[in-house]
Formats: C-alpha cells, sequence, structure tokens
C-alpha cells in the first residue's frame, strides 16, 4: 500500500483516477541537445572538408597538367640587343652557351664579339687566317666548337672558337679564343664546304673550282694525341666523289652528319645526293639520291639543315614549303635511307636562314623580319610572327631559352623563350606520331633513352590499352567464378557451409597487392611457363565436367537425390573435379608433346615445347611475365569484392519471392535464374563495376608480374602498361615540373576519367535495373 505522500506527487489523469507519466521525463537533456548539435555540425564541416580536398585534390592535378597544353613565349620586342658591328659581310654567327656573348665571322676572317649583359659593347678578335686568303665558304654548326672555311685561293681550314669562365672578386666573366686546328689545300677556290666531327675524327666535304671543272672532295682528319698535349690534327684520306656531280647544275649546300659518316649534297634543281660511308672506312657510297619538291613547280630548295640527332633533314622549298626527310629502313630496303615523314605549313616564301636547337627537335626559319619556331616531332608551329628588325644569320641557344640572331643593321640581339614542353600536343599524347626511325606513324611510350638526342615518345594511348587489357583477362578470370560462387552461396549451399565462406573471402581480400604481385612474378609465372598445356585441359576438363554432372544430377530421380542432403552435393562431386584437375594437369605434358611441337636447332628433331611454338604459329612474342599471369593474380584480388557485394544482393531478395516461385512448381535453379537474379541485378551490376575499377587502379600486381612493355596488342602472353603502374615506376624518376612528370599527372587525369565515366555509365543502368525490378 502506498503512501499519501507518494500519491500527492502523482498526477491525476481525470475522474477515473488513472496516473499518467511526467513529461519531463521524456525531455532530452541540455548536454545531449549540445552533444547531438555539435555532431551534427561536426559531421556537416566534415563532409564539406571532404569536398573541398576532393576539389582541391583535382584542382592541383589540373594545375600540373594545363602548362602542358601552353605554347611558346618570345620576346619579340627586339631583346637584349649590341652595338652595332663594323661593316662587311658577315658569314658565320655562334655564340656561347649561356647566349651573352655571341660570335660573327667577317668575310676578311676577323671575328666580332659582343658582351651582351655589359650594355652589348663590340670588341674584335684578329683573323687567324693568312692575310692573302679571302673566305668564300663557311660551314659553322653551334655547339660544335668548330667553323670550317674555305678561301677564294683553295684554303680550306678548321677554326676552333672556345669559351672559357672565369670568377674573379666573386664575378663571373666569359673568355672566348679563336684558333686554327687544321689547314689544307685544294688546286682552286672553294665554293661550298660542310665538316662533321665524330670523337677524334672530323670529316669535310669541299666543291672545289678547279681547271678540269667542279670537283667534290671528302677529306677526312684525325687528330694523332701524343703523351704531351692534345695532338694535332692530320689528313688520313681524301674521296673524290665529283662523278656524282651533275653537268650543268650548280651544287647549293653540303651537308654533313655528325656522325661523320654521311654527305648529303643538295642541287640548285632541287636533287639531293646522300653518300654514306660504313665504319672507319674511307670509301663512300652514293645510297640515294630524291628530290624533297618533286611535287612542286619549282623543286628548288633554298635552305636546309640536319635536326638534333642528325636522324632527320628540314628542307624548304624556294616557295617557302618546309618538309621533314628522316632515316629509316623498311622490308624492301636493306639500309636506311631519307622518306618523307612529316609536312609544316608553308612560309609563303623562301627562308634565308634555319637553324636547329641543340637540345631537342625543335628548328627556327623564316626571311626578313618573319621568324618561326617549329618542333619536328608534333609536326606544329610553336611561335610565329615579325620581329623589329630584319634577321641576316639566328641559332637557337644551347639551353633552348633564347635565340641569338644577327640582324641586317649589323646587330646582335638575344630574344629570351619560353616553351618548356615543346614536345607535347594532344595529337602526339592520342594520336599516331611518326618518331624518327620509324617506318609509319604510331602510338609509343618511352619517356627514356640512352643518347642525349633521344625524342621522348609519349603517347598516353599504349598506357589507356594495357589498362584495358589488364582489366579484361582479370575480370575474365575472377566474373565466372566470383559471380557463380556467389549465386551458389546464396541459393544453394547449406546454411552451415555459409558461415564457413565469408571468412575466407574476407582472407583473400586482406592480403596485400605487393604480396601477391610478389607471387605472381616469382612463384607463378615460372609455373605457367611450364605447364600452359596443363592448363589448356584444365579450362576444358573442369567446366565440362561440373556443367556435365550438374545435368546428369538434375535427370537423377527424387529416390536417388533423397540421399543427399540439398546444399551438400558439392561434397561428392568435389573429389570427380579434383581428380580431373589432377587429370588435366598430368596431361598437359603429354599434348605439348605431340601437339605444340616445333624442330630443334641442334638435332633437326621435333620436340614439344609452347613457349616456342606460340611466337612461331602466331608471330607474337611468348614472355614469362604476361597478361595471363596478371589476369589470374589480379583476378584473385578482385573475387572477394565481387563475391561479397553479389552474394549480399542476392541474399537481401525477400524470402517470399523464393516461396512463391517454388510454390508453383519451379525448381530451386529456375528460381534463382528467373527470379531471384532479376530481382537482384543492380545490386550485381555494382558488384561488377566496383570490381572493374578495382582492376583498373591496379598497381602493385603489374608493376611486378609484367614485363611494363608498353606495347598494344592482345596477345595474352606479353605483357604490357597501365597508366597506375606507369605513374608508379616513372614518377620517382621524372624531374619536377618536367614534361615526363606533368604528362604523369595527366595519366592520373585519364585514370580518372576512364574511371568517372566507367562509374557514370554503371549508376545509370544501375537505377535502371532498379526502376524495371522494384515492383516485384
Amino acid at each position: 500500500m502506498s503512501s499519501p505522500s507518494t500519491r500527492e506527487n502523482l498526477p491525476d489523469s481525470g475522474s477515473g483516477g488513472s496516473r499518467v507519466p511526467d513529461p519531463k521525463r521524456f525531455e532530452a537533456s541540455k548536454w545531449v541537445l549540445f552533444v547531438d548539435a555539435f555532431m551534427n555540425r561536426f559531421i556537416r564541416v566534415g563532409g564539406l572538408f571532404v569536398v573541398v580536398a576532393v576539389i582541391g585534390i583535382f584542382v592541383f592535378i589540373l594545375s600540373q597538367v594545363l602548362p602542358l597544353f601552353q605554347g611558346a613565349e618570345l620576346d619579340a620586342s627586339g631583346g637584349v640587343h649590341s652595338e652595332a658591328l663594323p661593316e662587311g659581310n658577315y658569314l658565320a654567327l655562334v655564340s656561347d652557351e649561356w647566349g651573352e656573348r655571341p660570335l660573327a665571322l667577317r668575310s676578311d676572317g676577323h671575328f666580332f664579339v659582343a658582351d651582351l649583359n655589359s650594355g652589348g659593347k663590340v670588341s674584335q678578335i684578329d683573323s687567324v687566317l693568312p692575310a692573302e686568303e679571302t673566305i668564300s665558304a663557311v660551314a659553322a654548326k653551334p655547339g660544335t666548337g668548330v667553323i670550317a672555311v674555305g678561301t677564294k685561293e683553295g684554303g680550306l681550314h678548321l677554326l676552333d672558337y672556345a669559351y672559357e669562365a672565369k670568377f674573379s672578386g666573386g664575378k663571373r666573366s666569359v673568355v672566348e679564343s679563336v684558333s686554327k686546328a687544321y689547314s689544307g689545300k685544294f688546286e682552286g677556290p672553294v665554293r661550298q664546304v660542310g665538316f662533321a666531327q665524330s670523337g677524334a675524327a672530323r670529316l669535310i666535304a669541299a666543291l672545289v673550282e678547279t681547271a678540269s671543272g667542279p670537283k667534290l672532295l671528302a677529306t677526312l682528319v684525325e687528330r694523332k694525341r701524343s703523351l704531351v698535349g692534345s695532338g694535332t690534327w692530320k689528313e688520313t684520306a681524301t674521296v673524290d666523289l665529283s662523278g656524282t656531280l651533275r653537268k650543268q647544275v650548280p651544287v647549293s649546300s653540303i651537308h654533313l652528319a655528325n656522325q661523320a659518316d654521311s654527305i648529303l649534297v643538295v642541287f640548285a634543281n632541287g636533287d639531293v645526293d646522300y653518300h654514306f660511308r660504313q665504319g672507319s672506312s674511307a670509301k663512300f657510297e652514293l645510297r640515294q639520291t630524291f628530290t624533297p619538291f618533286s611535287d612542286l613547280k619549282k623543286p628548288g630548295i633554298s635552305t636546309a639543315g640536319f635536326l638534333f640527332g642528325d636522324v632527320s633533314m628540314i628542307f624548304v622549298s624556294e616557295t617557302g614549303e618546309n618538309r621533314v626527310f628522316s632515316l629509316y629502313r623498311t622490308e624492301e630496303e636493306p639500309v636506311r635511307v631519307f622518306h618523307h615523314t612529316k609536312t609544316f605549313p608553308s612560309l609563303g616564301k623562301p627562308a634565308t636562314f634555319l637553324s636547329k636547337s641543340l637540345r631537342n627537335k625543335a628548328f627556327i626559319t623564316g626571311q626578313g623580319d618573319i621568324l618561326s619556331l617549329r618542333y619536328s616531332t608534333t609536326e606544329k608551329v610553336r611561335w610565329e610572327g615579325p620581329l623589329p628588325f630584319e634577321v641576316d644569320h639566328a641559332i637557337v641557344g644551347s639551353k633552348y631559352d633564347a635565340l641569338i640572331l644577327l640582324s641586317k643593321d649589323r646587330r646582335f640581339h638575344r630574344l629570351s623563350l619560353s616553351d618548356p614542353h615543346p614536345e607535347m600536343s594532344f595529337s602526339a599524347l592520342f594520336g599516331k606520331v611518326w618518331y624518327e626511325g620509324s617506318p609509319e606513324p604510331k602510338y609509343e611510350w618511352q619517356s627514356t633513352g640512352g643518347s642525349d638526342d633521344f625524342e621522348p615518345k609519349l603517347s598516353l594511348i599504349p598506357l589507356v590499352f594495357g589498362t584495358l587489357k589488364g582489366t579484361l583477362y582479370a575480370l575474365l578470370f575472377a566474373m565466372p567464378i566470383a559471380l557463380f560462387g556467389a549465386i551458389y552461396t546464396s541459393e544453394f549451399l547449406h546454411p552451415r557451409n555459409k558461415v564457413y565462406v565469408k571468412p575466407v573471402m574476407e582472407i583473400m581480400a586482406s592480403l596485400p597487392s605487393v604480396v601477391l604481385g610478389f607471387l605472381a612474378a616469382l612463384w607463378l609465372a615460372p609455373i605457367i611457363e611450364e605447364r600452359v598445356p596443363s592448363l589448356l585441359c584444365i579450362a576444358v576438363l573442369l567446366p565440362s565436367a561440373a556443367f556435365l554432372i550438374g545435368w546428369l544430377w538434375s535427370r537423377q530421380p527424387q529416390s536417388i537425390r533423397k540421399y543427399v542432403p540439398p546444399g551438400r552435393e558439392f561434397l561428392y562431386f568435389l573429389p570427380v573435379l579434383v581428380t580431373l584437375l589432377v587429370t588435366g594437369w598430368k596431361l598437359g605434358p603429354v599434348m605439348e608433346h605431340y601437339v605444340f611441337t616445333v624442330p630443334d636447332s641442334a638435332t633437326g628433331e621435333r620436340i614439344g615445347d609452347f613457349t616456342r611454338w606460340w611466337p612461331t604459329i602466331t608471330g607474337t612474342a611468348y614472355e614469362q611475365r604476361n597478361s595471363l599471369v596478371v589476369g589470374f593474380m589480379m583476378g584473385f584480388a578482385v573475387i572477394p569484392i565481387i563475391f561479397t557485394i553479389a552474394e549480399d544482393s542476392l541474399s537481401n531478395v525477400p524470402g517470399a519471392l523464393r516461396s512463391g516461385s517454388l510454390a508453383l512448381g519451379a525448381s530451386r535453379w529456375q528460381t534463382a535464374w528467373r527470379v531471384v537474379l532479376p530481382t537482384a541485378s543492380a545490386g550485381i551490376f555494382s558488384a561488377l563495376m566496383i570490381g572493374l575499377g578495382r582492376a583498373v587502379g591496379e598497381t602493385m600486381i603489374v608493376v611486378m608480374a609484367t614485363g611494363n612493355t608498353p606495347i598494344m596488342e592482345w596477345n595474352v602472353f606479353s605483357g604490357m602498361r597501365t597508366l597506375s603502374a606507369n605513374i608508379a615506376v616513372e614518377l620517382p624518376e621524372a624531374p619536377h615540373h618536367g614534361t615526363l612528370y606533368r604528362t604523369l599527372f595527366l595519366g592520373a587525369v585519364a585514370l580518372f576519367v576512364m574511371t568517372f565515366a566507367v562509374n557514370t555509365v554503371a549508376e545509370v543502368l544501375r537505377q535502371h535495373l532498379r526502376e524495371r525490378y522494384k515492383t516485384v
């Protein structure tokens, strides 16, 4: 019995005397309300920070990518210029590597130099040539430190020029010097001259006017070193190439490759003779004669020159047409000869100057006050426009950061140049490019080479192809196993056995990619190399046996099937499948011995060897670390993701749908195929897309289990390189803010776009499937 005081504290609900609880008991405390409000705002702010972080990452990546597509910038206002040089005919222009002290050669043999960092004051360097000789031909190659000079008196001289940096009082100064390294004598005036230097050998080609007519002579000069000093240059051989000259057709210019093995003679009618010498021999052969502008009414050549690397020649016609011819060998030709590979927009008039870059495949050309900067690899004009003066001679700075010009009014000019990514364009990234040495345009990725004149090949297409190839082979292996496993686990497996499946899948998913890649490279790849026929046997036997056993079991009467509990059938069929697995593994070597045979090079007898049989039959290579290895191991990594999500989707289908289907007489398989699977199709599709995303972004397995060769072929026994693996391999060695560095970020953007596009399509299809089956 309650006390009166207790009854007084209870509120009265009315005449009935029933009691109701105090409403204050259900009110939240101020602390709870404060925590709830705080966490609500905290979660919102956290979500906002996530969005901002993602946008920030994307903005950062774009900031690294966009500079790739910026054009060249040239200070065309006149830049830094010098005082006017003395009157005279200036024949050649060279400069130091810093572009501070350009050097010009006058026809009387005197050199004139200006210090562009100190007001452009001009000073003279006296001639080192004999006083009685007058220059009639000059060949100057910036960056070589040599100028070849021919005179009207038949003299042939090689002049060495050098720059030396000195430091005094904390300041740097550059001092130039000119010396005569070699002198020769011909029987007549030298009309044209060209030279090349390769190590301790120099090759000089000269057109000499003699009493019996013009002669084309090639002189090989070598330096004989001694124990003391650098040695002297001496003539070792002279070859007469006059038999290839045309009567009544003068020679316009002579060009020599820096390897000192090639001579190109340009004639006034537009013909070009290509002479080549093999090895250290002094004997030349006329390898090719071609006409670069044979299709034009005026096929004459106004100027020509080698591009960096001396594999390609740029020719400019009398009408301003620009064409590049490169050396390569075709199947019909036993040796490399020149072929037309690229065409640039016309200048509209003949060019009076042409100079190559010493760092890349860029070159400058033009006439008068018009200057054009062009890049051979991309076939693009980087900059073109008028200058405030007319150009007499022009060279590209050694560091590709300036242009050094000698104007018609005899002044040196240095124009600042900013073109950090000349080899980059949209067509170079995603289109076919005709690279030097290649017989045709193609997609190619090769970021580094073994020489300074290497031509970067940065096409992303082989990487995109490799990404799709690896993903395809991984999903071909993972999808059937994961989906059929999910269907069997959800619809047919006994509930007591289901509890063991999920932990196994979680263990598979927890294995690090680097461990899987290590196992693929060092354990799986050698096994597959020796047992490809065994895998072929297993791939035929196991699925066929599984379907056959299932079909036979479904045809058995209920009097037999009742002895096997539903969901435990696999325990009885598993020994059969294991037996077939072992049988297929043992049959592989037998099949290889009788089917995949090739002749033995030593004995001539046929032996079983699949790794040699495959290239013989298909013409494609067999590599130990190939796409099949990646497909198996990457598929192993993808299976848990697809299986888990698909099995959850199947298990979440209402049991009433299954019961209704079975009650109407459908079998378990009919119910799974026609009722459960369509209902769970949206979730299954999501599982496949997530697995696809996992395979697209995989890095370590691809890096370790393939040869990382960026090739474009569907051969399952060859390697590939994916976008993600390429970033992992190349980024540590990429120069900061260099072209390769930014291209790798562009690869990340391409990977993001691919994933985003796939996920967008997947979401649209998933919503369509949900709408279709939402009324079920």
